[in-house]
C-alpha cells in the first residue's frame, strides 16, 4: 500500500460506536466524579485520565436489562442511532464501567444470559440498569485518525449503584478515584475529557441547558446541539 492509499484509507475509517460513563456524588456545589489514568500499554491517550468506557461490543446490543434508558434520552439518540444501538451504547457504558472500576449500575435480580460480560453482575445477583442514566454529550474522534470513535457520554448518580463498594483499578484503567470538578481539572486530560466535563457542568442543577456535541467541520471542532 502507497503512502497516499495509506492516508486515504485513514481518511476514511469509520467512527466506532463507543460510550463511557460519568459516575457522580455529592452536590450544592461539592460534586464528584470518578476517574481513572488509562495504562501505560494503551496506544489510544495512554496515561491520559478518563471516565469508564470503550467500544460498543456486539453482546451489548442483546444484553439483559432491568429497565430501560429513559424515553427523551432514547428520542434524543434516535435521530442518529437506531433505537437497538442507542441503548446498545448505554448497556456498553455501565459494562465497561463494570469491567474497569467494579461498580455495578444495577438493580437485583437473575442474568440468564451465559455471556462473560455479565459476569460481574451474574457473580453479585443483579441485572444492568439504565433508568437512572442521563445523556452528557457525545463526541466524534475527527478524521484522518488511525483510531476514530462515535462516543457517547452519560452520567449517573453514584445513588443508582448496587452497594456501596469501593471502586477499584483494573488493567485497562489504573489510579481510580474520586475527584471534584476544580480537581479534575488539573489531572492530565485529553482535550475531549476537558470539553466533557464543561458539558457536565452545564447539565447540572439548578439549570440543565440542551445537550450538544463536538465534531470536526473543516480542521476545526464544532459545538452543535443534538
Amino acid at each position: 500500500m502507497s503512502d497516499e492509499t495509506r492516508k486515504v484509507a485513514v481518511k476514511a475509517l469509520r467512527p466506532r460506536l463507543a460510550a463511557s460513563l460519568i459516575l457522580t456524588r455529592g452536590g450544592h456545589g461539592k460534586t464528584e466524579v470518578l476517574m481513572g489514568r488509562r495504562s501505560a500499554r494503551h496506544v489510544f491517550m495512554p496515561n491520559k485520565y478518563v471516565f469508564p468506557g470503550g467500544r460498543v461490543d456486539r453482546a451489548d446490543l442483546t444484553a439483559p436489562l432491568a429497565e430501560d434508558l429513559a424515553s427523551d434520552i432514547l428520542a434524543v439518540m434516535s435521530r442518529i442511532l437506531p433505537e437497538r444501538r442507542a441503548r446498545a451504547a448505554a448497556m456498553a457504558a455501565v459494562r465497561e464501567t463494570a469491567e474497569e472500576t467494579g461498580l455495578l449500575i444495577a438493580r437485583e435480580g437473575v442474568i440468564r444470559s451465559r455471556h462473560g460480560n455479565w459476569a460481574p453482575f451474574r457473580a453479585s445477583g443483579v441485572v444492568p440498569d439504565l433508568s437512572g442514566l442521563r445523556l452528557i454529550t457525545r463526541a466524534v474522534t475527527p478524521p484522518g485518525r488511525t483510531r476514530r470513535f462515535d462516543t457517547w457520554f452519560f452520567t449517573a448518580d453514584a445513588s443508582a449503584l448496587c452497594d456501596d463498594r469501593a471502586p477499584q483499578p483494573s488493567s485497562e484503567l489504573e489510579d481510580v478515584q474520586w475527584v471534584s470538578l476544580t480537581q479534575a481539572q488539573n489531572l492530565d486530560l485529553p482535550m475531549v475529557t476537558r470539553f466533557v466535563l464543561a458539558e457536565l457542568e452545564r447539565a447540572l442543577p439548578p439549570s440543565p441547558q440542551p445537550t450538544r456535541w463536538i465534531r470536526d467541520v473543516r480542521g476545526k471542532m464544532w459545538v452543535e446541539t443534538l
